[in-house]
């Protein structure tokens, strides 16, 4: 699957393993990514694709930190 905006993604690597983010936009090899938490709409996070799997979500609303958090909070109850 192509990274495109508003595809919720799961951590491979780094601090933030195991978490679940949404791309905001795609920057070659790398993708800028927030979580409306940690990682904030207005200070977001880049990564590079191979520490990412992605998920069949596309999240349509992501305007705010909140629709974000929200959206995100379905994930981390599943795990």
């Amino acid at each position: 699957m192509d990274f495109v905006r508003g595809l919720v993604v799961r951590s491979l690597r780094g601090r933030d393993k195991g978490e679940f983010l949404v791309v905001l936009e795609v920057c070659g090899k790398e993708v800028i990514l927030c979580d409306g938490k940690r990682r904030p709409l207005e200070k977001p996070k880049r990564k590079n694709l191979i520490h990412l799997a992605a998920t069949n979500t596309l999240l349509s609303s992501m305007n705010t930190n909140r629709e974000i958090r929200c959206a995100l909070r379905r994930f981390s109850q599943d795990s």
